[in-house]
């Protein structure tokens, strides 16, 4: 495939380039290269064995009886969906933006990378630091795992493990595409911490603020028969399609619900959901599992995208 040379790239003008396949695993590598010799990437994948040690080990102390990997992966879940995002957009933040400050992004187009290959090339070197990390990291931890559990589930542990590391990139492609359109690294970790206040906070808060407006009648619920604790029928309230829609576009509430579709934690576990019998003609495609994943997929492709668009026509 041909590429415009750096040189085209770094003019600033909005003349479009193409991919170069070789030229963004160049980009990649020397990125991943550089996170090796500054021991990020060990630092990292020492950071999330003794987090997964930590946790077994107070698994330990606390003797639980019967404790299995699925109970493990319940609880473990919920660290992960706080600390993965945290330490993806950490990785993406000075990117591309660390680069147009410092004007290194310059030099690296005036080599032959389009801006396309280096946004591309930015993107796959941070990917792969997050997930190799995280692989090495939470494998080694499998021997803390192993004396905290009374029945130890690979498959399901590797599924989990996948998952996250699929979560973990929706969140490393907003950061790169954020970075790449901001010339100032203030403004970039502006930019990541706004993110991480809308997901983590923000979007936590919405389902609670959608049942309050329900409970006080400006929404209007829909109504169903369902059991309560006593094993009686009675009649029930849940939101609106459109209000549980809003909630599972969140990454997080995506991030849990796929790991119910590739391992064999229950839906009750993980998740917002509701028994079948709260709607009407069974649950819609977009409340279901499987469109969880469709939704980290977007949350990968999406910003990256508009990035590639932007990025490319900008000003350097």
């Amino acid at each position: 495939m041909s590429t415009e040379t750096g040189t085209a790239g770094s003019a600033g003008g909005s003349t479009s380039s193409s991919i170069n396949l070789e030229s963004v695993r160049a980009v990649a590598k020397k990125d991943f290269q550089d996170a090796v010799r500054s021991w990020l990437f060990w630092g990292l994948s020492i950071f999330f064995f003794l987090l997964l040690a930590a946790i077994s080990a107070i698994l330990v102390f606390a003797d639980f009886n019967d404790f299995t990997t699925l109970d493990f992966i319940r609880r473990f879940s919920q660290v992960t969906k706080l600390v993965v995002p945290l330490i993806a957009l950490v990785l993406g933040w000075k990117s591309i933006a660390g680069e147009r400050e410092t004007g290194s992004i310059k030099v690296l187009l005036s080599l032959p990378h389009s801006r396309k290959d280096v946004l591309l090339g930015k993107l796959f070197g941070r990917s792969t630091v997050l997930s190799l990390s995280l692989l090495i990291g939470s494998l080694i931890g499998i021997i803390a795992l192993a004396f905290a559990v009374t029945e130890f589930s690979f498959p399901d542990y590797i599924a989990f493990l996948l998952v996250t590391i699929l979560y973990g990139l929706a969140y490393v492609s907003i950061a790169v595409s954020l970075s790449s359109l901001t010339r100032s690294t203030t403004i970039a970790g502006a930019a990541m911490f706004g993110v991480f206040v809308l997901f983590y906070i923000v979007w936590n808060a919405i389902r609670t603020a959608l049942s309050i407006l329900m409970a006080m009648g400006h929404i209007e619920g829909v109504t169903y028969t369902g059991t309560n604790f006593a094993g009686r029928e009675q009649e029930m309230i849940r939101l609106p399609d459109w209000a549980l829609f809003i909630d599972m576009i969140d990454p997080g509430t995506a991030y849990q619900n796929t790991i119910t579709l590739f391992s064999d934690v229950s839906n009750g576990a993980i998740g917002t959901t509701y028994p079948e019998g709260a709607f009407v003609d069974g649950i819609p495609f977009y409340l279901q599992d499987w469109f969880s994943l469709v939704i980290l997929l977007f949350w990968i492709v999406v910003p990256m995208v508009v990035a590639l668009f932007l990025f490319d026509r900008g000003d350097i």
